[in-house]
């Protein structure tokens, strides 16, 4: 019985090595190690996958490019050389996914950005340090050693509520990237450009828009700067704005004026027509560079050069030139309200503003009765804006012939592309490396500002063109049909 039960054991093992010597034995044993290769090298994938940079491996395919970086964004973070760490005050679960996305944008960019992220709940006391105020959920800290700048979440999602009675709409747009990388280049820079402003002639407040663009942009404003008790303008001043004077400067402050251009100042100066006063020593600087202002208020009756029903509300022609580029390539319009029309006589000035041929200047001004051209009217064309540079010194001057450019509601009109013009400006006499300016990016629609002649050629071919184009079909679709009946 035992001899028996041992033939039988060593006839079974006989078998199973029988088995696993055959062709489907070892077939399954390749492919038992290929699974495992496969799985190794799935997961040594995923490993890398999770190396790479986000901005390789999530791709940006929201309509505003809302997580994309712009070119002023990678100089900033590329030219780093201290760290700089952004604290996002956010409660675990209430992320806002688009900041985060953007923020993990930022920490790919540069090696000296570090995003850390702070739970209200657990830090109940940390945004206390940097900021006063009421700090919400999924707002910012950006830091870098003895500086910092609270990003608060309602400047990163920003309301405009100006046209809100004219078109019964409210414009949200979303401000991420210009409120991150503004905060990145304070912490690290040094000195802020000094924008100073000229006061004494019953100039207008600025807007809030362009108040808040420029602290944004990192410029520091110093107000109601008088020309009456210095001997010079100071030598921290980057640019000094004039906007919108009621009344002249005297004979002294022009000289003064002239001596800070002369020496490689800067002005910027918003001055229109006026209702009451002339402003003959002010337009001196002018005529320094061959232009002139003329009387009265433009109007231009080329349909194609106003906007709305308005030929006083100018829709000029944009000219080549640094300041003005970066608008018409982006298909801007600048509207130009209540102008006073300019005349470049020599080649020391840049027209970046003009009119059409069949702009004139209603001499009667603010008493205008009627659009038609009247006696006295001067003829156009007309500039509206101009640029000049002191060959010697390389002080230069942006002036642009009307108050109200930079209005809140014309600026809303323009879809920021007169606010645009003035920080362009600003960026172009300064020098374009000591400000960051970012446009904010839509979450709604823009207003849409098209010609006349294009707004006919639409409706031509949407009411004419299409419908009849359709209906030939029609017809041909039929008689084909009845020929093969």
């Amino acid at each position: 019985m035992k001899n028996s039960y041992k033939d039988k054991l060593r006839g079974a093992l006989a078998k199973n090595r029988q088995a696993l010597s055959t062709r489907t034995a070892r077939v399954g044993g390749y492919s038992f190690v290929l699974c495992l290769v496969v799985l190794a090298i799935l997961i040594a994938v995923n490993v890398l996958a999770g190396l790479v940079p986000s901005r390789f491996t999530q791709l940006d395919i929201s309509a505003a490019q809302l997580y994309s970086l712009t070119a002023d964004t990678k100089v900033v973070a590329t030219n780093l050389k201290q760290d700089v760490t952004i604290y996002w005050i956010v409660q675990a679960g209430k992320e806002d996914t688009v900041i985060e996305k953007l923020l993990d944008r930022y920490g790919d960019l540069s090696e000296h950005i570090t995003v850390v992220k702070k739970d209200p709940d657990v830090y109940p006391t940390f945004a206390q340090q940097y900021t006063d105020q009421t700090v919400t959920n999924n707002s910012l800290v950006v830091e870098s050693g003895e500086k910092s700048r609270y990003v608060s979440y309602e400047d990163i999602y920003e309301y405009d509520t100006s046209s809100y009675y004219t078109t019964g709409s409210v414009s949200q747009s979303f401000d991420g990237e210009g409120q991150i990388t503004s905060a990145i280049d304070y912490v690290v820079r040094e000195d802020l450009p000094q924008i100073y402003l000229l006061s004494g002639h019953g100039e207008q407040a600025l807007s809030d828009t362009f108040a808040d663009e420029l602290a944004r942009s990192n410029y520091e404003t110093v107000a109601d700067f008088s020309l009456l008790n210095v001997d010079a303008v100071p030598q921290d001043c980057d640019a000094l704005l004039i906007n919108a004077p009621t009344s002249d400067i005297s004979e002294e402050e022009l000289a003064l004026l002239r001596d800070y251009i002369a020496a490689g100042g800067r002005l910027l100066v918003f001055s229109g027509p006026q209702e009451e006063e002339t402003l003959p020593n002010l337009h001196a600087l002018l005529a320094d560079y061959g232009v002139s202002a003329a009387e009265g208020i433009v109007v231009d009756t080329d349909r194609d050069h106003y906007a709305f029903t308005a030929p006083y509300v100018l829709m000029p022609d944009i000219g080549s030139s640094e300041i003005t580029d970066p608008l018409a390539e982006g298909g801007y319009h600048v509207i130009v309200p209540i102008a006073q029309g300019l005349t470049v006589e020599g080649g020391e000035a840049t027209a970046l503003l003009t009119t059409s041929d069949a702009a004139f200047s209603k001499i009667s001004g603010y008493d205008m009765s009627t659009y038609e051209k009247e006696d006295g009217d001067i003829d156009g064309p007309f500039t509206l804006a101009v640029s000049a540079e002191d060959s010697a010194s390389g002080g230069r001057l942006v002036w642009v012939a009307s108050d109200y450019l930079l209005d809140e509601m014309y600026n809303s009109y323009s879809s920021g592309a007169n606010l645009d013009l003035a920080m362009n400006s600003l960026s172009w006499m300064i020098g374009e490396s000591d400000a960051v300016s970012i446009r904010a990016k839509s979450l709604d629609y823009n207003y849409l500002t098209i010609s006349s002649s294009a707004a006919t050629w639409l409706k031509i071919v949407m009411i004419g063109v299409i419908p009849v184009g359709f209906l030939l079909l029609g017809i041909d679709e039929v008689l084909r049909r009845r020929k093969t009946v």
